[in-house]
C-alpha cells in the first residue's frame, strides 16, 4: 500500500472506461447525430450508419488515446465526415455537401418549446400510413440504436424477415419525402395515436421480456424517457399523460420482480421497499394530469388511462390484501369493453381471484378461455395452476403446473414453476 493504490483505488481499465464513456454518449446523443444527419442528406440508412461507424471508430481511439473533453461534439465530427466521405464518392450534390458541413455540434437538451430531435426521431418513424410492425422495428433502429439482430431478437422475426421490414419503411419514407418535423396541427391526433403505440410496444418488449436475463432494461428506459418526452409535447393530451404515467408506475416494480439469483418473485411476496418512490410519484404525478384532461374533453377515456389506474391501485397498496382489487377489476371491465382483448379478460380473472376468491378466478378464467385468442396469452396456464394452487385443489394444482412447464419456454418462469410444484407434491400424500 505504500504506492497509495489502496486508498485510491485500482488504475481504472482504459477500455472499460472508454466502453462506459461511449455508452452515455451514444444513450444521449445518437438519436440527435442520427436525425441531424437525416435532415442533411435525407437518407436514414446512410444516417444510422454513420453513426455507428463513428461509435465503431470512438471504441478504438478512446482506448488508445482517452475520452474526449466532448464525447457527443467528437462522435459527430466523425459521423459527418463519414457522411461526407460516402456522399462524395457516390457524386452526391454539393448543396447537400454543404448542409452537411455546416451541422452544429450537439448543444444543450432542448428547452421547452424546442422539439427535441429524439421525438422528431419518433414523430418520422411513426407515420400513421406506416403499418405498426415496421413503426416498431423503424424506431428501434433510428431511435435506440439496436442492431438488426437485437431487434429480431426482440420482435420474435427472423433477422432477414426484419431487414426487409426496416428496408420497405425507408424506401416508402423516402418516397413519400418523409420530414424530420412535428405533424401540422390537423395531423397532431392520428400521429399521437400511432407514436404512444409505438413507445407502449418499445416498453413491453422490454420490460415483458422473459429471458434468462429478465426484462431488457435499455428498451424499457428508453420508452420511459420517450413518453416524457412526449407528454411535454402533448400536456393537454390525455392518453400521452396516462401513457407515461403507465409506464413509470409499472417501471416502479421492477426492483423487486426478481431475487438476487435472477429468479422471478411474484406480487405477494415482493419486497414494496425496493420498489422505486421516485417513479410511483412520477407516475401518480401524469396520472393526476391524464384524469384533468380526460375530464375536459368530456370524460373520455382511452386504454392507457384504464392501465395507469390499475397499476396506480398496485402502487399505492401497502400489500397485496391491501389492494383495492374492485377498483382494479371495474377498470379491466372496462379496458375490456373497449377493446376485447382476450389478455384483458385472462387478467381479469386473476383480480376477481384476489377480491372474490380463487374458485372465482378460476371460473372467470374458464369465461376468457371460451375465446380462442385466449391460447396466445402465454401466462394463462401458470394462471390456472396459481389458482388451483390457493384454492386449495394439490392434485388439480400439481397437474395445472406441470402443463405449465410444458407451455412456459423463459428459464426463470420455469424455476418458479418448479418450486411451486415441489412444494405441491410435497403436500400430496403418496399414492397407495
Amino acid at each position: 500500500m505504500a504506492d497509495g493504490r489502496g486508498l485510491i483505488g485500482a488504475p481504472r481499465d482504459p477500455a472499460a472506461s472508454a466502453a462506459e464513456a461511449l455508452a452515455g454518449a451514444l444513450r444521449e446523443e445518437r438519436p440527435r447525430i442520427v436525425a441531424a444527419l437525416i435532415r442533411a442528406t435525407g437518407v436514414w440508412e446512410l444516417a444510422e450508419d454513420c453513426a455507428q461507424d463513428a461509435a465503431e471508430r470512438a471504441l478504438l481511439v478512446w482506448e488508445r488515446d482517452g475520452v474526449p473533453a466532448n464525447p457527443a461534439a467528437w462522435l459527430m465530427t466523425v459521423a459527418r465526415r463519414r457522411a461526407i466521405d460516402v456522399l462524395r464518392r457516390g457524386g452526391r450534390e454539393a448543396e447537400i455537401l454543404a448542409r452537411i458541413a455546416a451541422m452544429p455540434a450537439p448543444g444543450p437538451p432542448a428547452e421547452d418549446g424546442e422539439l427535441d430531435d429524439r421525438l422528431r426521431l419518433l414523430l418520422a418513424c411513426a407515420h400513421p400510413d406506416l403499418p405498426l410492425q415496421d413503426q416498431v422495428a423503424l424506431t428501434l433502429k433510428a431511435v435506440g440504436g439496436l442492431s438488426v439482430r437485437e431487434i429480431a431478437a426482440l420482435l420474435l422475426v427472423p433477422e432477414g424477415t426484419l431487414g426487409k421490414r426496416l428496408q420497405r419503411a425507408r424506401e416508402r419514407i423516402r418516397r413519400e419525402d418523409l420530414r424530420l418535423q412535428a405533424p401540422p396541427p390537423g395531423q397532431v391526433a392520428p400521429r399521437a395515436t400511432a407514436v404512444l403505440g409505438v413507445v407502449f410496444l418499445i416498453f413491453t418488449h422490454g420490460y415483458g421480456a422473459t429471458g434468462e436475463d429478465g426484462p431488457r432494461e435499455e428498451p424499457a428506459r428508453e420508452a420511459i424517457e420517450l413518453s416524457r418526452l412526449v407528454s411535454v409535447l402533448l400536456p393537454d393530451h390525455g392518453e400521452a399523460q396516462a401513457l407515461r404515467a403507465l409506464l413509470t408506475l409499472t417501471h416502479a416494480r421492477s426492483p423487486a420482480r426478481r431475487d438476487g439469483a435472477g429468479d422471478l418473485v411474484p406480487l405477494e411476496e415482493q419486497d414494496r421497499g425496493r420498489w422505486d418512490g421516485g417513479l410511483i410519484a412520477e407516475g401518480l404525478h401524469a396520472l393526476a394530469a391524464a384524469r384533468r384532461a380526460l375530464d375536459s374533453r368530456d370524460g373520455e377515456v382511452g386504454p392507457y388511462r384504464a392501465q395507469a389506474e390499475i397499476a396506480a391501485r398496485h402502487a399505492r397498496a401497502a400489500s397485496v390484501a391491501q389492494t383495492d382489487w374492485d377498483g382494479i377489476v371495474t377498470w379491466y371491465d372496462a379496458l375490456y369493453a373497449a377493446g376485447g382483448s382476450p389478455a384483458v379478460a385472462v387478467n381479469r380473472a386473476v383480480a376477481i381471484g384476489q377480491r372474490d376468491g380463487p374458485r372465482a378466478g378460476l371460473a372467470a378464467l374458464a369465461a376468457a378461455r371460451e375465446d380462442p385468442r385466449a391460447g396466445q396469452v402465454p401466462e394463462v396456464t401458470a394462471i390456472e395452476a396459481d389458482l388451483l394452487r390457493r384454492a386449495g385443489d394439490v392434485p388439480a394444482a400439481i397437474a395445472a403446473h406441470r402443463r405449465a412447464l410444458q407451455a412456459t419456454p423463459g428459464a426463470a418462469a420455469r424455476r418458479h414453476l418448479q418450486r411451486r410444484l415441489a412444494e405441491l407434491e410435497g403436500q400430496s400424500p403418496p399414492a397407495p
